[in-house]
């Protein structure tokens, strides 16, 4: 039987307070480094992975990698971050072809949009991020540990 998903937290926020969430995030993902953003389009997934992204100290400007999938980033120290986006994956295959098992074997921070396009290939321990627009400048986030 699959894992349930166990979205703890819920909230509304102003785009203005992104980076306050995304330190909230990073605080509550505990050991887990592959994060699952869901949302539909407009929701501000990538918008939240930018702002994610500057907190682990990503110093290059964070792009959404939909036409190649996965766009690398380094933070301060050197360390990889990765952000995939898979809107446009036909199907799992391609996942597979790219290598995305070494992505999430490898310890290093995976931001992941667009997941429940690969489900029988995330990780059994990922983090669940749910977003939803309200208006142009709120949001609704609900997030847990899958």
């Amino acid at each position: 039987m699959p894992e349930v998903v166990t979205l703890t937290h819920t909230q509304t926020y102003p785009l203005s307070a992104i980076d306050e969430v995304a330190k909230e995030i990073l605080a509550a993902v505990g050991a887990a480094r592959c994060l699952v953003f869901v949302g539909e389009m407009g929701a501000g997934k990538t918008t939240l992975i930018k702002a994610i992204g500057r907190a682990l100290g990503v110093t290059e400007t964070m792009a959404s990698p939909t036409f190649s999938l996965v766009n690398e980033y380094a933070t301060a120290e050197g360390k990889p971050v990765y952000h995939f986006d898979f809107y446009r994956l036909k199907n799992e295959a391609e996942a597979l072809d790219l290598g995305i098992e070494e992505y999430f074997d490898s310890g290093n921070w995976c931001l992941i949009e667009w997941g429940e396009k690969i489900p029988n290939l995330l990780p059994i321990h990922y983090f669940n991020i749910d977003l939803k627009l309200i208006d142009a400048q709120t949001r609704a986030i609900r997030y847990g540990k899958h």
